[in-house]
């Protein structure tokens, strides 16, 4: 696990000029109308306390000079930025008011000055803003003095000192020009895309601008090294381990690592330091690892945001690999002449093809993969992709044509042997780069139908995948290169439960489990079982009420 080691200590945090506990004990007298407590004063539990103590306490003893340019003052604070790790339902939000409060209208307050909190969209970022204006308008002492402005621009004021709190979103108009004294940025996993890191970089730059800012990250892990946060919090991480010496940066990353038991007790609570104090719920945890056991994706969600392990090989997995091996069973013999599937996920003339036969079989699923790759520079594309496809083309696994493009003839001709083996009810394509393959089939009166890749097509695909994959009876004899593409799925999800493959968010290739959700959806949607026709028991009379 990584914890701050010290988060639970008895060591004394230095605050040489007291900053610290005057912060601590300004939080102390503010009120909070959720707390049901008699007078329910604001709760700063001890290790909420440390970490404030953390941040404003510690300040240089002298001027500190950067090539004879004055950087720092005597006095001026060392951390000026923040890393919070924490688990949902940890009262980030909690916190993060308490800090922006602490500038806004508290001891921290500075004439003139701007603070900007941004998260990923408008409605996340008004989580922040409506906690800390909560707080505001529950106490006659401070709404009297702080102007509150909601709509399409939600700012607070306090009008003494003209210092202004902004919210925005990631997602929205990017902040050039702007100054802020400090910035608080929310949930930084979910700013996605070129919005998100450009929003990134315009409030990071400005930073610098003035002395004695503050950048707060307020996040609970994320997924996939092609985050925005992924590189913010690995730096933060090795602070924390003393990796790295910088006095300037103030990890508090609570994280479960490889290795730790996630279903222990001792760990939840260890990661958790606000569930001693009722939150999060342990009863909840309970009940939630109880489901993530014999879930994949509830294991994943709560590995992720209960437990903060970062999701690093892909943005966001499909299913646990250790579920996907249980299908590891041989391809039993005497199959041939059996009704088949067949899915075909094209690529570029360079990229990797698969062709995926799917045979029902009593309960399960046998999956007959095939694989194609140009032969030229096969080991410079495995070094690309990071796989073996020398070895696995001398295994068999693959099918490396010679040339330097994909042999379309010999993808053909795979789909003509296993129509020769199997009475093969559809070939499904994704018709994109399909054409030279589909049409001479199409030709020939073989039955090709084209299965489009939206989300509405793909989550019901999904489900049906994984419950075969669940059960137990998506059966695929091991086959490395299938198992590579599982293991480098992204899903991207979309409102309720909408997902789809998204090979452009992926670390790898994913073409054999493209063609696996087209041929399983195609195979359970379509009756594989005898005809009542063909019962010679039965007489036209028994199909008449």
């Amino acid at each position: 696990m990584l914890i701050p080691s010290w988060i639970d200590s008895d060591e004394k945090i230095p605050d040489p000029f007291g900053y610290g506990q005057r912060a601590v004990e300004w939080l102390r007298k503010l009120k909070h109308p959720k707390n049901l407590a008699p007078g329910h004063p604001f709760q700063l539990d001890p290790w909420q306390e440390r970490i404030i103590l953390k941040i404003y306490g510690p300040r240089h003893l002298d001027d500190v000079y950067d090539d004879g340019i004055l950087v720092a003052r005597k006095g001026s604070r060392i951390v000026r930025r923040v890393i919070l790790v924490l688990t949902r339902g940890s009262r980030k939000t909690s916190l993060a008011a308490a800090i922006n409060l602490l500038h806004l209208i508290g001891p921290e307050k500075e004439a003139g000055s701007l603070i900007v909190s941004a998260a990923a969209a408008h409605e996340q970022a008004l989580e922040l803003f409506q906690e800390s204006a909560l707080i505001i308008e529950s106490d006659r002492r401070l709404s009297s003095h702080v102007r509150i402005l909601r709509g399409n621009n939600h700012t607070m004021t306090f009008g003494k000192q003209n210092i202004r709190y902004k919210a925005v979103a990631s997602d929205g108009k990017v902040q050039h020009g702007k100054t802020p004294k400090v910035v608080i940025a929310d949930e930084l996993h979910a700013w996605e895309g070129r919005a998100g890191r450009s929003q990134w970089e315009a409030l990071d730059s400005a930073l610098v601008k003035i002395p004695e800012t503050l950048m707060v990250v307020a996040t609970t892990a994320g997924k996939g090294e092609d985050n925005l946060a992924f590189e913010i919090v690995q730096h933060a991480i090795k602070v924390q381990k003393g990796e790295i010496d910088d006095p300037a940066t103030l990890p508090a990353i609570f994280m479960l690592e490889e290795g730790d038991d996630w279903k222990s007790e001792a760990v939840w609570k260890a990661l958790n330091p606000g569930m001693r104090y009722g939150y999060p719920n342990l009863a909840g945890y309970r009940d939630k690892a109880k489901k993530a056991i014999d879930s994949p994706s509830e294991r994943q969600s709560f590995l992720q945001f209960n437990l903060n392990l970062w999701q690093a090989k892909t943005t966001s997995p499909f299913v646990d690999m250790a579920t996907y091996d249980k299908g590891n069973r041989p391809i039993p013999e005497g199959i041939d002449g059996l009704p088949a599937f067949i899915a075909v996920d094209m690529s570029a003339t360079t990229d990797l093809t698969a062709v995926v036969a799917c045979v029902p079989h009593g309960d399960d699923y046998l999956i007959l993969p095939y694989f194609f790759l140009p032969a030229d520079n096969l080991q410079s594309r495995g070094d690309r992709d990071n796989a073996p496809y020398v070895a696995w083309a001398e295994q068999g696994h693959l099918i490396a044509t010679p040339g330097n493009v994909i042999d379309y003839r010999a993808v053909e001709a795979c789909i003509r042997g296993l129509c020769e083996r199997f009475d093969v009810r559809e070939i499904g394509f994704d018709r994109a780069l399909a054409r030279p393959v589909m049409g001479p089939l199409m030709d020939d009166g073989l039955p090709v139908v084209e299965i489009e890749q939206k989300w509405q097509v793909q989550t019901p695909a999904l489900n049906a995948l994984e419950k075969v994959i669940l059960e137990g009876h998506f059966i695929h004899a091991g086959h490395p290169v299938l198992r590579m593409c599982f293991a480098n799925i992204a899903v991207h999800h979309w409102g309720n439960s909408n997902r789809a493959f998204r090979k452009d968010k992926s670390t790898g290739r994913i073409d054999g489990a493209v063609a696996s959700w087209m041929v399983i959806s195609r195979a359970i949607a379509c009756d594989t079982g005898p005809s009542l026709w063909d019962d010679p028991t039965l007489t036209p009379g028994d199909f008449v009420s």
